[in-house]
C-alpha cells in the first residue's frame, strides 16, 4: 500500500489505507490538523528533523476507566501524601521534561521543538491537558495528552522520582472517570501500561468505540482536581 502525503488540506486518507500502522507523510501540525487526526484515530510520531509521519497502528493499546488495576502498594502512595497533585499547572515543563527524559532503547526525543509548540498552543486552546506530581516545590513527574469528548490520547509521561509519573496517571485515570471521559488512548504497547489494565484491541473496535466517545461534549479549558469534589 502507499504512503500518503499530506497537503495544506487539512484532511487524511482512510486509516484502511495505512501498511504497518504508518498513514500519512508531511503536512503540519495546526490544532486544526491535530485535532482532525486524533478524532478519526491518527497521530503524529516521527524523529526531529524528518517529515512528520501521521499513525494508526492495528492493534490499538487501550484502557478504559473502569479496567483500570492501581497496586495496593501505589494506592498507598497515593494516599500518604508523599506526591501533591495538580492538572494543567506546569504543563510546557511537562512537555519539556518528557522530551528531555531518556527512554530505554530510544538515543533521541521524538518530541520535536514543533510537536513542544504544536501541543502548547492546544493547551492553550483547552485541548491539551497536563498532570503534575509534585515533591515539595520540585516537579516529580508526569504527563500530557489531548482530550475530545469521552476521549482522552496519552502523548507522554516522565518521572524523576519513583513511582511519580504512576500517580500521576492513577489520578488522571481516576479523575476522567469523575468525568465521564472513559476511553484512554495509549497508542501502543508498553508493559508499563500494561500494569495498569491497558490491553490491545483491533483499529476497528477502536475507531467504533472512539466514534460513541466523541458523541459527548468536550471538557474543554483548564483542569482542576478540586473540581472532582464539587
Amino acid at each position: 500500500m502507499p504512503v500518503y502525503r499530506l497537503g495544506e488540506e487539512v484532511a487524511f486518507p482512510p486509516v484502511e489505507e495505512a501498511e504497518d500502522g504508518l498513514l500519512a507523510v508531511g503536512g503540519d501540525l495546526r490544532p486544526q490538523r491535530l485535532l482532525r487526526a486524533y478524532s478519526e484515530g491518527i497521530f503524529p510520531w516521527y524523529p526531529e528533523g524528518k517529515p512528520i509521519l501521521w499513525h494508526t497502528p492495528d492493534p490499538r493499546f487501550v484502557l478504559t476507566t473502569e479496567n483500570l488495576h492501581c497496586p495496593k502498594s501505589l494506592r498507598r502512595t497515593l494516599c500518604s501524601g508523599r506526591f501533591v497533585l495538580t492538572l494543567d499547572t506546569a504543563f510546557r515543563q511537562v512537555i519539556e521534561e518528557c522530551a528531555r527524559v531518556p527512554r530505554p532503547g530510544q538515543s533521541k526525543t521524538w518530541i520535536t521543538s514543533n510537536m513542544k509548540d504544536a501541543y502548547t498552543e492546544l493547551y492553550h486552546q483547552g485541548f491539551a491537558h497536563s498532570v503534575e506530581t509534585w515533591c515539595g516545590e520540585e516537579l516529580a513527574g508526569g504527563l500530557y495528552g489531548v482530550s475530545l469528548g469521552g476521549a482522552f490520547f496519552g502523548e507522554s509521561m516522565f518521572s524523576n522520582v519513583n513511582d511519580a509519573s504512576k500517580v500521576a496517571f492513577v489520578t488522571l485515570v481516576e479523575q476522567l472517570a469523575r468525568w465521564n471521559i472513559w476511553l484512554i488512548d495509549c497508542q501502543i504497547h508498553t508493559e508499563h501500561l500494561a500494569r495498569f489494565g491497558a490491553v490491545h484491541w483491533s483499529r476497528a473496535r477502536y475507531l467504533n468505540t472512539l466514534r460513541v466517545a466523541l458523541m459527548q461534549p468536550t471538557r474543554r479549558g483548564r483542569w482542576c482536581l478540586k473540581q472532582s469534589l464539587m
